[in-house]
């Protein structure tokens, strides 16, 4: 496009842009002043649009809907604005409400029959969407699939298919029972359970009566003992069967079905049950006995007729004892001990009904473990270095043998379960500087909770652990120097693995660490006139790397940069004035580093450190200096060693007749004596 066009280009843009959010503005202002906004009908639907609506644009949408058996009426009338905002050039699903708040615009709670006791789980707390194409479907009622198949999207259709299969499910589907939204009786059934069976199995047949042996079994829950659904076996009759009801012989536990009380039991209780269950076979030698079973109490967890599960229990296995171990139920873990998860839940640890160990267990506790753990308990009895609980068999000493919120199924915190017993730790560990590790309470991090073939537990020696998690910070310098120790791997000669009270997690103050290998320091420091103030407060590390450089002596930057770093005031001199030569190389041309015998950690005197560089003897000296006897001069009295704005040093302060160069005004020329 030519350069002249471009301006009427960005104003052609400029005004579909404005065009693009008036649409939004009237449909906006159309939605809060009642009127026509984006949910009044086709004829709203294209304001600001001309001609066209939504499906200009979404043609596959059209050719992918428009044909399909049963179409949305809202998408049939083009009535996109029911449902969805305005998007504009921004390509997004935008809709007017959430969730199934959008459908119950149009579809009232009410009249779905929301307002019933039962509400399908989908509906409640689900989406319309799981079951509904909320645009078309080849099914009716805008269903996703065919309604016989739709409820095994979420239903295992295995429950469904087994060897004998309900009749009115293979021809009617679920909706021969079940409401799909909304019903009075439990289970979404169309009406109340018995009247629903009674319906097409009439108590008044005689098949029915002689079924039942009589019995009026009418008045009564058919799914007592019938799955409404399939079974494996005969007549619909649940997995586990009570042997008395398959042998057709009710009158065994009942009194005669044409007494006035045909559901009357012959014994109250356990008795009833003990008339074919021998109590001293299902107990056997076990001392410890379940207290239902001790009581009596067969019915609180077995069920007299018939079970979807196995020998007649009221609910799977972990199921039915957390009715009573409420604590040990799944929510309350994160980390779940898998057999309570499996077929046998708690019976894979558990005996039902007695035992000859403690809570019931199947086998002594160690042993127990050792079932599922042998590789773990064979590593801690191999182990150079074993963890007591672990060889003894005391799995429960640290773990929760049912579930746990903690990792491992560990009873609490990694330090909390290990300070149960190391119990002077937890006092030591608590300092000013703490390993993280021991900060976050992971112990396992260092130490191997079982067995191990290094002493404390640890997971590996010396620097092969810390390099676990400072293998970075280890690797070695190239052409660096490295600190002996750090070296040689020797980390905790320096540091303490757990807390310290002093930085760097130091096991003391680092001139007395320090100076157990660099005596020669710490003695002279104890004597030295004048002391380099890091050295006697112990801050080593204030000039030494502790570990590796890449510089002499594991400094942290050459001098004079590193003295500079604490000595601003020299360091402004220098750069705002001249700089001594010596001051500008290196300041370990005057100073020592630690300490000296001189003051301000001079190498020596004053005047014989100055005379290395400067002829006293010279006749420009002499001159310069009136002659005076340099032995009796302090050149730092009128130079400043560092740095100055004066060519020949003197300090920025001067006595007048000094800096009229007047010497004579109080000192004898020649006898270097004052006047």
């Amino acid at each position: 496009m030519p350069t002249s066009g471009r301006p009427a280009f960005k104003a052609l843009a400029w005004g579909a842009f404005v065009v693009v959010c008036l649409g939004f503005q009237t449909a906006a202002y159309g939605r809060q002043a009642g009127g026509p906004g984006l949910g009044g009908g086709p004829a709203t639907a294209r304001q600001g649009l001309g001609n066209r609506d939504c499906l200009s644009c979404h043609k596959a949408f059209a050719d992918k809907y428009l044909g399909m058996k049963d179409v949305h009426a809202v998408v049939r009338d083009h009535n996109c604005e029911a449902c969805h905002l305005r998007h504009g050039l921004v390509p997004t699903l935008a809709m007017k409400k959430e969730g199934n708040d959008l459908c119950f615009t149009c579809h009232p709670k009410d009249t779905l029959g929301l307002n019933k006791p039962y509400v399908h789980t989908a509906v409640k707390s689900g989406k319309c969407t799981l079951c509904h194409d909320p645009h078309a479907s080849p099914y009716s009622h805008l269903l996703k699939t065919d309604s016989k198949d739709l409820c095994y999207v979420c239903h295992d259709k295995a429950k469904f298919q087994r060897k004998v299969v309900h009749k009115v499910l293979q021809t009617d589907g679920c909706g021969a029972c079940h409401l799909t939204h909304a019903s009075d009786q439990s289970g979404l059934l169309v009406k109340d359970e018995k009247a629903l069976c009674l319906g097409c199995h009439p108590a008044n047949r005689p098949e029915f009566t002689k079924a039942h042996e009589g019995y009026p079994v009418d008045r009564v829950s058919c799914s007592r003992c019938h799955d409404p659904h399939s079974s494996e076996q005969p007549h619909l009759l649940e997995v586990s069967v009570h042997p008395p009801i398959l042998d057709g012989g009710c009158d065994a536990c009942h009194v005669a079905a044409g007494s006035a009380k045909p559901f009357d039991v012959t014994a109250k209780g356990s008795e009833l049950c003990m008339a074919c269950h021998d109590p001293a076979a299902i107990q056997g030698t076990g001392k410890v006995q379940h207290v239902p079973f001790k009581d009596g109490q067969c019915l609180l967890c077995h069920d007299p007729h018939a079970s979807e599960n196995p020998k007649l229990l009221k609910g799977t296995t972990s199921g039915l004892c957390e009715t009573c171990h409420k604590d040990r139920q799944d929510t309350h873990f994160a980390f779940r001990h898998p057999p309570l998860s499996g077929p046998r839940g708690c019976l894979s640890c558990h005996m039902p009904h007695s035992s000859a160990h403690d809570a019931l267990l199947s086998a002594p506790a160690d042993k127990l473990c050792v079932g599922c753990h042998q590789k773990t308990a064979d590593m801690a009895r191999q182990s150079k270095v074993q963890h007591p609980p672990a060889v003894q068999g005391d799995c429960v000493a640290c773990h929760d043998p049912h579930g746990s919120n903690f990792k491992g199924m560990l009873k609490d915190r990694t330090d909390k379960v290990c300070y149960a017993c190391h119990t002077d730790a937890e006092t030591n560990f608590v300092k000013t500087y703490t390993h993280q590790p021991v900060q976050d309470g992971d112990c396992a991090a260092c130490h191997e909770p079982h067995g191990s073939a290094d002493k404390g537990l640890l997971k590996a020696q010396d620097a092969k652990l810390c390099a676990s998690c400072h293998a970075d910070f280890m690797k070695p310098l190239a052409g660096g120097l490295r600190h002996e120790p750090f070296a040689d791997g020797m980390c905790l000669t320096c540091h303490d693995p757990h807390a310290s009270n002093n930085q760097g997690m130091t096991v003391s103050a680092s001139l007395e660490m320090c100076g157990a290998c660099h005596s020669d320091i710490e003695q002279g420091v104890a004597k030295a006139k004048s002391k380099h103030q890091p050295v006697a407060r112990g801050e080593c590390i204030r000039c030494h790397n502790p570990h590796q450089t890449e510089l002499p002596h594991l400094l942290l930057a050459k001098s004079p940069d590193l003295c500079l770093g604490c000595h601003r005031t020299i360091r402004t001199a220098m750069e705002q004035g001249k700089a001594h030569s010596p001051a500008a190389e290196d300041c370990l041309t005057c100073h020592q580093p630690h300490f000296s015998a001189q003051p301000s950690l001079l190498g020596q005197p004053v005047p014989a450190l100055c005379n290395q560089c400067h002829d006293v003897q010279s006749a420009a000296f002499g001159t310069a200096h009136i002659q005076i006897d340099p032995s009796v001069m302090h050149c730092a009295s009128c130079h400043d060693p560092h740095a100055s704005k004066d060519p020949h040093f003197f300090k920025r302060t001067m006595h007048p007749p000094f800096a009229a160069k007047s010497c004579d005004d109080c000192h004898l020329p020649a006898g270097g004596r004052i006047k």
